[in-house]
Formats: structure tokens, sequence, C-alpha cells
């Protein structure tokens, strides 16, 4: 599986609390191992890695949370170390301990594992071979030493080289061919691209197999870390000078693309930043969750009414779209039944803590202003094992001494640890879906005046508008955009995205006697059960 979690050390307490407090302030005990060894007055405290603790009901919050600077991940690029004495949203604090560019986990830490020579399939006898050949390649990245080791993980386009790229590669080509070719360039943009490994083996495939198509063949990467940067044009841009790496995060992207495009963001959104909110059992009100880093680097939480403007969104999104809050179905309907519960002795007056993904909402309204001819191919993890507690919880984890090392706390020390998510995939969809049948702000408009191909320039009841031959709309085409024809010529819309099983998808697209073992096992089918495509 993917990032496999294997549970091989004892796991440390919990820490997450559940607050009883009028200002709904969670707060955490300072690690048990530090209080234990003490602190001598002038000695510096031994820097704690873990910030686990059993649930309490008995912490203080810190009176001093107050006056801390509110802080942004944006805000803090440019630190060399880890903030204290600051506040920040949770989301913040995630994307920083994942991205900062001084300290961040993937910008100092993680090791993407690279295949140097791909399996051959065909001489592995069955699934047991199979994963001790992986586990081998592992152990060639030799031992770790004292300390948080080698982050290292793999990837299906690592793992299953060439043959899980080419699978990608055919699915754009075969929709380019049936919409946009000869008449427009096929161009393809990717974040998240890792060491360029499925670049390399899209490009090679499609150079090979459709010659005609790679002459028009334009392929972006959006990278936002400065070394993967720097490694992808190392092994892509001379192998095919149609590759441009872009280093900037996508979330600072302003460049808008006018042309038919493909997006592709392969195992990307499971890293993208969550807020936590937690909602009062006595008004189902929501509450966003902050964290405190006080002067000794130990994390606090606490809750507010919800003011930040993407949290606000999300959540008014979700009611729009019907996807129902994750609290008992007695709580919604009686508020007889809320002041009952809330009362009961140690009850807890927040709902347990749910993690929105509202990093991946601004991803989809920069596709929609930005991209706004795309077609997005995304795949990631639907469901994960070994997560910390919480409603869409992610699971953290490190490795120390060449063992995964799960934590079942999201406080822990900046950089040091993955911090990964699983995905609704069917709820993506939906606000997928809703997002691109948004209007553009007018000046957009302007610009989003479609090209006119051979296709849009003969007389046609195009001219009348989208709704010349009927009112019918199909269920699962978007509406029509004026001037914009489909393949046939008829404006009749863009087939709307579905979900698929990796294995769905592979079955559809693979070449899977490439991947198939003597024993008849197929990896490209069965593993990544967990993993999900959007297209």
């Amino acid at each position: 599986m993917l990032r496999t979690v294997r549970a091989a050390v004892k796991r440390a307490p919990r820490r997450t609390t559940y607050s009883l407090s009028a200002s709904f302030v969670t707060s955490s005990k300072r690690c048990a191992e530090r209080t234990k060894r003490g602190e001598k007055q002038g000695e510096k405290p031994e820097e704690t890695i873990n910030f686990n603790d059993q649930y309490s009901f008995t912490d203080a919050p810190d009176p001093d949370h107050v006056k801390y600077k509110r802080v942004t991940a944006n805000d803090l690029e440019h630190e060399r170390e880890p903030p204290r004495r600051v506040k920040m949203l949770v989301r913040d604090f995630i994307e920083d301990s994942l991205y900062n560019p001084q300290y961040g986990y993937f910008s100092k830490q993680a090791t993407i594992f690279t295949a140097v020579e791909p399996i051959d399939f065909s001489s592995v006898r069955n699934m047991a071979e199979f994963e001790r050949e992986v586990a081998e390649r592992y152990a060639s990245y030799g031992v770790d030493g004292d300390g948080p080791g080698k982050q290292i993980w793999h990837t299906p386009t690592e793992l299953l080289k060439p043959w899980y790229g080419r699978a990608l590669a055919r699915c754009l080509v075969s929709e380019y061919l049936l919409k946009f070719f000869p008449y427009e360039d096929f161009v393809i943009y990717e974040i998240g691209a890792g060491n360029g490994t499925l670049a390399l083996d899209m490009l090679d495939y499609i150079r090979e197999e459709y010659p005609d198509v790679y002459e028009r063949t334009r392929y972006n990467i959006i990278e936002i870390s400065e070394n993967l940067a720097s490694l992808q044009r190392q092994k892509l841009e001379s192998a095919h000078p149609c590759v441009t790496v872009h280093n900037k995060s996508i979330f600072r992207w302003d460049v808008r693309e006018p042309a038919p495009c493909y997006f592709v963001a392969l195992e990307v959104v499971d890293n993208f930043a969550h807020d936590m909110i937690r909602y009062d059992l006595r008004t189902l009100e929501p509450y966003q969750g902050l964290v405190t880093v006080d002067a000794k680097g130990d994390f606090s939480t606490y809750y507010t009414k919800v003011t930040d403007p993407l949290i606000s969104s999300f959540l008014g999104l979700r009611r729009y779209l019907n996807h129902p809050p994750p609290i008992s179905r007695l709580l919604k309907l009686s508020s007889t039944f809320r002041t009952f519960y809330t009362n009961l002795p140690f009850a807890p007056n927040l709902s347990p803590p749910e993690f929105i993904p509202t990093r991946l909402l601004t991803l989809l309204r920069t596709l929609r202003r930005h991209f706004p001819r795309h077609r997005l191919l995304l795949s990631d993890f639907s469901s994960l094992p070994d997560t910390i507690p919480g409603i869409n919880a992610p699971v953290v984890q490190t490795r120390y001494q060449n063992t995964t090392v799960p934590c079942t706390t999201l406080f822990v020390k900046q950089g040091y640890f993955d911090i990964f998510f699983p995905t609704d995939f069917e709820k993506l969809c939906d606000m997928y879906e809703h997002i691109l049948e948004q209007p553009l702000p007018l000046a957009d408009l302007e610009r989003e005046r479609p090209r006119l191909t051979p296709l849009s320039t003969t007389a046609s009841p195009l001219a009348e508008g989208n709704s010349f031959f009927s009112s019918y709309h199909p269920k699962n085409r978007r509406t029509p955009v004026d001037g914009v024809p489909s393949s046939s010529g008829l404006p009749v819309g863009e087939r709307k995205s579905a979900v698929y099983t990796h294995a769905e998808f592979m079955k559809t697209y693979a070449d899977l006697g490439k991947t198939r073992l003597r024993s008849g096992e197929n990896p490209l089918l069965d593993t990544y059960e967990n993993v999900k495509f959007l297209f």
C-alpha cells in the first residue's frame, strides 16, 4: 500500500482533549518525558519531538495565548526555525510543517523511493516475492542512525514503472485524440511531480506510440519544492524539450491557460492542509481550531467562532450540496436532547474534531479561474489505516531506525513528520462539478472568450446559443458553453467527472499483461485498494 503504516512500536498515549471550559479551549500538558527529567533553572530544555499525552479534563488553558501574534504559513516562509509564542489556524500549522522552505518535511526530510531499474514482473513468482523485492530495494537506502531516519516513501509511479505512467498517458491521449486533435495542442499540467518519473514515462510513451501527438505536446510541471524542481529539470528538459518546470506553489499561480488542457494531480491532495473544526453540542454552531506554540515549543489548541473566510466558504458549500456535518441525528433533531446530553457529568461541550479540506477547495477554485478549459485527472487515498482521532483525520507518521512509526496526535515537531489525509471522492466530485458551474468574474469572462477553431467557424446553430436543439440536458454532462462545440460540432457540454477505483481505472487503460506475475496475480490491480481516481 502507499505509505503503509506499520504499527511496529508501542504507540504513545493520546494528547487530544475534549474541552469543558466556556472559552472552548483545549490545552496540552507538557510532554511527560520532559516532566520526569525536570528542568534545572537556567538549563536549556531538551528538544521535544513528539507531544502525546492522555485525555484530560482538568488542564487550564495558557492565559498568554491571547497575546500571541497570529501568523500564517506564508508569514513563516523565511523563518529558519519553527516559531515560538505564535498562534495560527490548523491548516497553517500543517502547511508550515510540511512545506516551509527552511525546515518543512518535504523541503528537508522526505525522500522519494526511486527504482533505478524497473521490476521484471514476468520473472516474479507471486505477490509475496514481489513484496520481498520491494523490501530489498528499500533496504538499499541503508540503516538509519540515531534520531528520525530517512523519510522514504514510494508511489505507484515508481513501483510500477513504466506501466503505471503509460496507463495514464493512454487515458489522456485517448481523450485528446477524440476531442481536440489536430486543432489544438496537447497541453498537460502536473502538480506534485516528485522526481519527474511520471512525466518521463508518459512522454516516452507518447513519443513512441503517437509521434504526431508528441509534436504538439506541452508538458508543464508546477512544483513548490526548489530541490525537486531542480531534479525535474535535470531529468526531463534534455530528454523532452517540451517540458517546462515552474518552481512555485499552485496556490500562487496567476497565469491563465486559455487552451484546452489536462491537469494531473497524483498523490498530492492527501498532503494538502486541512482546517480543524468542532461543533458546540448545545447550539450546533461550528468553531474553528487554532494552534498556539508557547515559548518552550509546546502546543495547545483552542476554538473560536468561525471567522476565517475559507472555512466559512467551505461550510457554506457543504450546506448547499447537502453534505451533512458529522453530528448524531438525534443531536441535530432535538434541542431538548442536546441540553440533556451536554448536562451529563463529564460530557464534552464540543463534537470530536473534524478535518475539512479547505486547501483542496482553494485548488478547485484555482482550476476554475486559471484553467477554465481543463480536464482533471486526480488520484489519491480514499481511506487510511492508523489515523489520529477525529473525523476525516490524517495519518501522522515518521521513520525511526528503519521503522515507520505512527503517531496519535497532529501536534508534533514541525518538519519531522508526514501528515496526510484520506479524500472522500464522492463529495470531492460534487464540489468540483459545482465550482465548475459557477460564473467567472466579469473581467475574467471577457478574457474567457473561446478561440475560433475549424469546428466553430462554419455556419452553425451554435450562434443561437446552447439551447437551440433542445431544452433537455443529460445529467452526466456539464452545461455547454456557448461557442465551444464538442468533437461532433454540437454544443452538448463536457462529460462530467466520475469516480473510479484504482482497479477499474487500470483495467480500462493499462496493459495488464506487462505487470502480471507468474502466479497470475497482478500488482497493478491487487495493490492500492485504498486509492481512487477522479476523471
